[in-house]
């Protein structure tokens, strides 16, 4: 099959009862938005400073460096888990309340298990990022006019896999002690999205409440007050003396 170009996502609703008249069971308690999990991180500093475009660097250089990175590193983490997401566990690519459907070169709209979907992000990717007329590494070669709405394409796809590892595969995460890594890459990731304005709004909200969770600075430590100097004994002098009669 080839390489699939555009994707699209459709959200759906639970009902509030089922055909028999039955409540459905209770939405799953998100176990990725527990405290002990969240302030897990690799890192400990304000990751605002990381991605904003450093002075002496051209903006289409810094994001085609930041998009490789993140491609490669999102690849990576998905690989850590890529034995539990199956045709049987995940048949279709969800997160949250989403399913992801593709589009192919004709328009014709495919749904896929979430491996499926995520081979032909990674494919698609590779192809994008390794292509000379795209990302160019030679110097003096130009970048192309489409290539910011290409990293956004890039980085839309890059969402949904991080979306589906939150949403599908963080107990086997937590279970291999990398949720740490995965809070980190997560947080750099939507960090550096939402300063170049790469992903619409309205694709990330429904991740949102980990967002405010893991892109939120800390507030700083509040300073530890100064020891109290320890009371010193009266002096002789300053003792009362009593003279015997």
């Amino acid at each position: 099959m080839g390489v699939l170009v555009c994707c699209d996502c459709f959200f759906y609703r639970k009902s509030k009862t089922k055909p028999n008249g039955k409540k459905p069971p209770a939405e799953e308690k998100k176990q990725y938005l527990e405290p002990e999990f969240t302030k897990i991180r690799v890192v400990d500093f304000d990751l605002k400073e990381l991605v904003v475009l450093p002075r002496e660097i051209d903006l289409n250089e810094w994001l085609a460096s930041n998009t490789t990175t993140f491609f490669n590193l999102i690849n990576l983490q998905y690989s850590t888990i890529s034995e539990f997401c199956t045709g049987d566990t995940c048949q279709a690519m969800t997160a949250c309340n989403t399913i992801y459907y593709w589009y192919d070169e004709r328009g014709k709209k495919t749904k896929c298990t979430a491996p499926q979907y995520v081979d032909f992000v990674m494919s698609l990717c590779q192809k994008l990022v390794t292509d000379e007329e795209i990302f160019p590494t030679k110097y003096g070669k130009e970048f192309p006019n489409s290539f910011e709405s290409l990293v956004k394409k890039i980085c839309r796809y890059l969402f949904h896999v991080l979306a589906h590892l939150y949403w599908a595969h963080f107990k086997e995460t937590v279970a291999m002690d990398l949720q740490g890594h995965l809070n980190t890459l997560y947080a750099h990731f939507i960090v550096f999205v939402r300063e170049f304005n790469l992903v619409d709004p309205k694709e990330t909200c429904i991740m949102d409440d980990l967002s405010e969770v893991l892109c939120t600075p800390a507030p700083p430590p509040a300073p530890t007050p100064a020891p109290s100097a320890p009371a010193s004994a009266p002096s002789p002098s300053s003792q009362n003396h009593v003279t015997e009669r």
